[in-house]
């Protein structure tokens, strides 16, 4: 039986530490507004001590780590002027929130139709 490489258990564990250290300190540093690149530098050359000096690193003015906070919430994701509460929340603007599908589609931009036939027309 020929064996081609064996690899050890800890070195497959440091294998993993490093490949996930350099992605969350990749996501993290573009969160913080630095740009992925800076935090992929640091997760790959210096492993998990990287991804905690990106963890250290202030956050930039307007980053998504200073908008939305630390963790993101997908949930709290919605379009500038849209009410906390949800769509259907209870206010004055309730009907403008909703958007033009989901608003009440009673009344038909269409005029009704007659039983007339229209003039002119032979029938």
């Amino acid at each position: 039986m020929f064996v081609f490489a064996t690899i050890g258990v800890t070195a497959l564990y440091l294998l993993f530490i490093w490949l996930l250290s350099a992605a969350g300190a990749a996501w993290l540093a573009q969160r913080k507004g630095y740009g992925e690149r800076l935090g992929l530098f640091f997760g790959l050359m210096l492993s998990a001590v990287g991804f905690v000096i990106v963890l250290l690193l202030p956050a930039r003015p307007g980053s998504v780590w200073k908008i939305e906070g630390a963790l993101p919430n997908p949930g709290a994701r919605r379009p500038l002027g849209m009410p906390s509460l949800g769509p259907a929340g209870a206010g004055p603007d309730s009907a403008e929130a909703l958007g033009p599908s989901l608003q009440d589609v009673s009344a038909p931009d269409e005029p009704p139709a007659s039983s007339e036939p229209p003039a002119g027309h032979d029938g």
